[in-house]
């Protein structure tokens, strides 16, 4: 037996496991049974995402916070943004901003908040501001000016929804574990940043300066529910990630926008002004020396 033939029944053993990810769809026998898994599966399967290993502050040597962009124009970011129309498509399948967005509505995501320093809670109800926009048309003003009431049809409504969703904003923290003599990242917030509801359909405002941050996830708490949301692989759709392996992976292009420094914090548009290569390289220079921080670690 030569080695082709081995690596071909290597990888017929490994077959099963891969078909299996599509959740029942080769042994179903209605449409209905896709995606619902057998008891013998249920029992199999450790659904869980990885849990954190504890990390004393004493092993803490040094840390960095910071916040970081993910453009959702780029191609390497499109796992997060599509699909931005449920209608056509499973279940199983949703961007990240419709799997926030249902867990705050059904209560699930109590953790939200209106800034990246979680100091002020919300719910749901306190979002309405930023999610919709109403607005009364002419006809409206009229039926209201003449003490009627004013009709449903004179009365207009736009919500956001995943298709207006243009970045994510992320704020982690590396730090350089002494125990284990490496640096680690640490995710600790994600926020949907979209163009303002109130302006998003008027052509006369900036698009640039009109972007808003919908609410900021303290991620830890969200970590069960997006590791039950699965992520499309373009390599290999029998075998789906999920979001909570996609972000703790890294798997996206962040760009830092802001680093805790001790100016408050402020960004890098703050002390470089209009110059959008100059700050592309301010933040790969914050990049360059947080990389460089673990191999400095271990210089002698």
């Amino acid at each position: 037996m030569n080695w082709k033939n081995v690596l071909v029944i290597v990888a017929l053993c490994f077959l099963p496991i891969s078909m299996a990810a599509q959740a029942n769809i080769l042994n179903a026998k209605k449409p209905e049974d896709i995606g619902v898994k057998t008891e013998a599966q249920i029992a199999q399967d450790n659904d869980a995402p990885l849990a954190y290993g504890y990390v004393d502050d004493r092993d803490i040597l040094w840390s960095k916070t910071v916040w970081e962009t993910i453009d959702l124009d780029e191609r390497v970011n499109f796992p997060l943004y599509y699909p931005t129309d449920t209608i056509g498509i499973g279940a199983d399948r949703r961007s990240l901003y419709h799997v926030l967005m249902k867990n705050i509505k059904n209560g699930k995501l109590t953790d939200v908040y209106t800034d990246s320093y979680f100091t002020e809670k919300r719910k749901f109800g306190d979002l309405t501001a930023t999610l919709q926009k109403v607005d009364t048309t002419d006809l409206g003003y009229e039926q209201y000016n003449a003490g009627e009431e004013i009709s449903e049809e004179f009365i207009n409504k736009r919500d956001l929804d995943a298709a207006d969703i243009e970045e994510y904003r992320i704020k982690g923290i590396w730090f350089f574990d002494k125990r284990q003599g490496e640096l680690k990242y640490r995710l600790l917030g994600i926020a949907p940043v979209a163009p303002d509801v109130n302006f998003i359909d008027d052509e006369s405002v900036d698009p640039n300066a009109n972007k808003v941050e919908l609410f900021w996830v303290w991620y830890p708490s969200a970590r069960q529910i997006l590791h039950e949301a699965k992520v499309f692989n373009n390599r290999n759709s029998a075998q789906p990630i999920t979001y909570d392996m996609l972000l703790n992976a890294r798997r996206f292009n962040g760009v830092i926008y802001k680093e805790d420094n001790v100016h408050g914090d402020r960004k890098i548009d703050d002390y470089i002004f209009d110059n959008a290569l100059f700050q592309l390289l301010e933040a790969n220079r914050i990049k360059e020396t947080i990389r460089d921080r673990e191999q400095d670690m271990w210089a002698y």
